[in-house]
């Protein structure tokens, strides 16, 4: 795929021709390292030219060599993850419980079966959570690989003498490949042109400070410490350079420290933390109340080892063993839907984080915006030419081109992007700076040939943008004489000025002259249009001084060109403001740009929003600016470096706001690092940028961030979700146990089988199905959460001893009155007896009805689940029916009747334990009802 414009300075040095058949290939460097050789020996020492490799000769290099990739991490095997699973804290603590408890079997004179089973069933426990567990695991790595493939790793690189972007993966030694502030250097490469070049060396070295490289030849020993290397991994942090590529994947340097380096372990987020120990103390009430039993029971005439089988089977019934594995599946689908979405989450805990923003701080260009600048005026002294065509396709002209032709050719000599036709039938695109595309594409428009200008006015030097200055500049040879071109924001260009081209007769720029021209550049910026200034100057000398070079200037005229929002923008924003979310634009355009923008996407709604500059940010000491945040309201930050986002982020966040902070370029890195979420763009985003931040916008549309956090806000309500399933059932479960022990009832109302039974079937696939839970209609128009507010609130606490309760009540009641309505004192009540066969039965089934019941319950939080749709979640039902189906069958079954020492129950009882299962879903409903009653905005106010 080659460029529309062929490559600059050495690639199109006259008489430059590319050498007859393909270079040789580069083999082991004999005499001097690459590093001690001038510029003109790199070249052939590395079987390159200025005008990079053909592509025949890369492709046999790539054949020879391989992919320049390093090996991927040695992980566990499929076998140690599997083994790992058993070695977990509650996975150990079920083993032991199960070898106690078959030791009791061995022990007990006669042997009884249910010893045995109970031990069967604690492994079954055990081996279902493991399985769980592992395939979340195994699935989860297989996610992330294939999540961190939708990333863009590619590289510029001049092949066949024109620059084409390629997969990092496909760069050999040899490879000519242009870099720019921040890109990461794709293979070890020596530099042979570097324009104010600067690199963080830091996952190298270590070196915390950036480091300046030249092209110069440098006789340090090694390549490692030479000033004129670049190394694979490393960040260009300022200027632009080429550099030639001498060694790729494992013979990279990075390459020979990944060898050296062991994968780092997996770090569990907080909330896993929180989770895992709320888990551990449960387990340890558990561990009580099985002691409680255990001492309760045996002084009412049980023996020690049928005491202690009965408290220890109770104990295992009621610790959360498959909790954690739960909440590890809910974040995973989390981040896979988010995925799909357009959301790559790089770690779990900006699932946790997304759920309780209250700041975004935002760019405007590619976020808002569709990031496809186009030209649409251009401005000299005393005239205005209007240009047509939208996009990067060069269809459309400019109005009277001839007095601005001048002028655009010097803003498109001042530019490093480069235009890419079509491919296959795609559209027209843009490698580099799309702002920098657009004058290109008027400069076509206007009937320039940028190839043949190139060629005319050579680039012997440049100065690259930075965000301090606000403008580049480059020098050309034109005919001998010497020309600098400067593009830029128009108040710094102007600055710069003295002159004024008065339609090719310059003359001195006033200061009505002047403040005419600002004035222009307003009312530009007030259409809601970017606005670049083009000057330029005759110069003499080396031109290597960048102040004077910039200095003096003349003044050619003003471009100005418009980025259109996206179209879900707008909706997106909106959802955020119902959701409690402030918005603040923070981008370096013009006030009145901005302001403009902002009003199209609905983030200014108000007549006099705040603006403020980074000049005014600047003058504000840390109280003005923690007023000025506080005041809330609409806030634009305009003409912002990333110095001034990284201290409004750092203000936000000590005012207890949790903020998420978007970031496309190597400086924003700072910033996304800093901030509680950082968002960057997976599209136009540069490789500092992504590796800065949680999460990747592969769209770079701000509407994905509002998706995320909507998603993220219900994996956060899901976790609550099946916590108060769970733990809902477990009093449940509990309660009868202790109303039959104080009663004086002498057998148990549920056996420790079947209370594992219950968990097998009726727990984890549900709660595996609430994880799953789709967004609620409101989750956007509620609060965020407070950043200090726990998992188990009060409540969440409320709320399960509120449905446990009911559940608790429901079933003690059927089991006294099945057990009262037979008539039979408690102490003529045997195992074997059928009537206490049938109670037990009920009791179990009428855990599982409830539970089926209890899941639809909290399926919502406030809104009704007949709104919702109770089949909204079909894996949800799925998971209930398959835990009704196996209580029919234990309870039908004669093989499974021997095993659980249950009785068929009869369409009467069904049709009992059904009206007494709705009970918590019923009462679920009116609680519902009078919290939206209580909480719903007065009448004709807009929430």
């Amino acid at each position: 795929m080659k460029a529309l414009r062929p490559s600059r300075q050495g690639d199109r040095a006259p008489g430059a021709a590319q050498p007859a058949g393909p270079p040789p290939p580069p083999s082991a460097l004999s005499g001097e390292p690459v590093h001690a050789r001038a510029v003109t020996d790199v070249f052939g020492a590395l079987g390159s030219s200025p005008r990079g490799l053909p592509s025949a000769t890369a492709r046999a290099r790539l054949q020879e060599r391989g992919p320049n990739e390093l090996p991927p991490a040695r992980g566990p095997t499929v076998w140690r993850q599997l083994a790992g699973q058993f070695t977990d804290l509650f996975a150990v603590v079920l083993m032991v419980a199960s070898a106690i408890t078959f030791l009791a079997y061995t022990l007990q004179q006669p042997r009884e079966t249910g010893t045995l089973q109970l031990a069967v069933a604690i492994l079954c426990v055990v081996v279902l959570n493991a399985s769980i567990g592992f395939a979340q695991e195994y699935s989860a790595e297989r996610t992330a690989q294939t999540l961190q493939a939708m990333v863009p790793h590619r590289c510029r690189v001049v092949r066949d003498a024109g620059v084409v972007e390629l997969p990092v993966r496909e760069l050999v030694p040899g490879d000519l490949v242009a870099l720019e502030a921040g890109d990461t250097v794709p293979a070890d490469c020596r530099v042979v042109e570097a324009h104010d070049l600067t690199v963080s060396n830091a996952a190298i070295t270590g070196e915390s400070e950036p480091v300046r490289r030249t092209a110069e030849p440098d006789t340090a020993e090694e390549a490692l410490r030479a000033r004129n290397c670049l190394f694979m991994g490393t960040d260009v942090i300022t200027g632009t350079a080429r550099a030639v590529v001498f060694a790729t994947g494992r013979a990279t340097e990075f390459g020979r420290i990944f060898r050296l380096t062991a994968a780092a372990p997996r770090q569990r987020t907080p909330l896993q933390r929180q989770v895992a120990s709320m888990a551990r103390r449960v387990a340890g009430t558990a561990l009580a109340v099985g002691a409680l039993l255990f001492v309760i029971r045996l002084p009412s005439g049980q023996g020690l080892v049928p005491s202690f089988v009965f408290a220890l089977g109770v104990m295992v019934a009621l610790v959360p063993e498959g909790l954690p594995a739960t909440l590890s599946v809910s974040l995973a689908l989390g981040v896979r839907r988010m995925a799909r979405h357009h959301a790559l989450v790089k770690k779990l805990l900006a699932v946790e984080a997304l759920g309780s923003t209250t700041v975004v701080c935002t760019d405007k260009t590619g976020t808002l915006t569709q990031a496809e600048m186009t030209v649409v005026r251009v401005w000299a002294w005393d005239q205005e030419h209007t240009v047509t065509g939208v996009g990067y396709e060069p269809n459309g002209e400019v109005t009277d081109p001839a007095p601005v032709r001048e002028l655009l050719r010097s803003a498109a000599l001042c530019c490093d992007a480069r235009l890419v036709p079509p491919d296959g039938g795609g559209r027209w695109r843009v490698l580099g700076d799309t702002t920098e595309g657009a004058l290109l594409v008027v400069a076509a428009k206007a009937g320039l040939d940028m190839a043949a200008e190139e060629a005319a006015a050579p680039r012997i030097a440049e100065h690259p943008f930075d965000s301090v200055r606000k403008l580049m500049s480059t020098v050309h040879d034109e005919g001998g004489a010497r020309r600098v071109r400067v593009k830029g924001a128009p108040s710094e260009v102007l600055d710069r000025c003295t002159r004024l081209d008065r339609g090719g007769t310059v003359a001195v720029l006033a200061d009505e002259e002047r403040k005419r021209i600002e004035a222009e550049a307003d009312e530009l910026a007030t259409e809601g249009l970017r606005v670049l200034a083009v000057a330029g100057r005759d110069t003499t000398g080396s031109s290597g001084n960048r102040d004077a070079d910039e200095s003096d200037l003349t003044l050619l005229g003003l471009v100005g060109m418009q980025d259109p929002p996206r179209p879900e923008v707008h909706a997106a924003v909106e959802s955020c403001h119902r959701a409690g979310i402030r918005i603040v634009m923070v981008t370096g355009d013009h006030p009145l740009t901005a302001e403009a923008v902002a009003r199209r996407v609905g983030i200014v709604r108000s007549a006099a929003p705040a603006v403020v500059t980074g000049a005014a940010l600047d003058a504000m000491d840390e109280a003005a600016l923690d007023r000025l945040l506080a005041a809330g309201g609409e806030l634009l930050l305009c003409r912002v470096s990333p110095e001034h986002k990284m201290r409004v982020v750092t203000a936000f966040q000590r005012r207890g706001e949790v903020v998420a902070v978007t970031g496309d370029g190597a400086n924003d890195a700072p910033a996304l690092k800093h901030a509680d979420i950082g968002v960057a763009m997976g599209a136009s985003g540069t490789d500092v940028a992504r590796e800065a931040a949680e999460m990747v916008l592969l769209d770079d549309s701000f509407g994905s961030i509002a998706v995320a956090v909507r998603l993220g806000r219900t994996v956060y309500q899901n976790i609550r979700k099946f916590l108060v399933y769970l733990f809902s059932h477990n009093i449940g479960e509990l309660a009868p146990i202790l109303a039959a022990t104080f009663a004086g009832f002498p057998l148990v109302p549920i056996t420790a089988v079947q209370v594992l039974a219950i968990d097998l079937g009726s727990d984890v696939l549900p709660a595996l199905a609430l994880g799953a839970e789709p967004p609620e209609s409101d989750v956007m128009d509620r609060p965020p959460r407070p950043r200090t507010e726990r998992l188990f609130s009060r409540a969440v606490v409320r709320r399960i001893a509120f449905l446990g309760g009911i559940q608790a009540l429901g079933v003690c009641a059927v089991f006294f009155w099945h057990i009262h309505a037979s008539g039979i004192p408690y102490a003529d009540f045997t195992a074997d007896n059928p009537v206490y066969r049938e109670a037990i039965t009920m009791v179990q089934a009428g855990i599982v009805v409830s539970q089926f019941f209890n899941a639809l319950a909290v399926r919502t939080e406030r809104e009704s689940v007949f709104r919702a749709g109770v089949f909204g979640n079909p894996w949800l039902i799925a998971a209930g029916l398959f835990g009704l189906a196996l209580m029919a069958a234990i309870s039908y079954l004669p093989l499974l009747q021997g095993v659980f020492h249950t009785a068929p129950l009869t369409a009467g009882d069904w049709a009992l334990l059904t009206a007494v299962g709705v009970l918590p879903l019923a009462a679920d409903e009116v609680r519902k009802f009078l919290l939206r009653r209580r909480t719903a905005p007065p009448e004709g106010e807009q929430r």
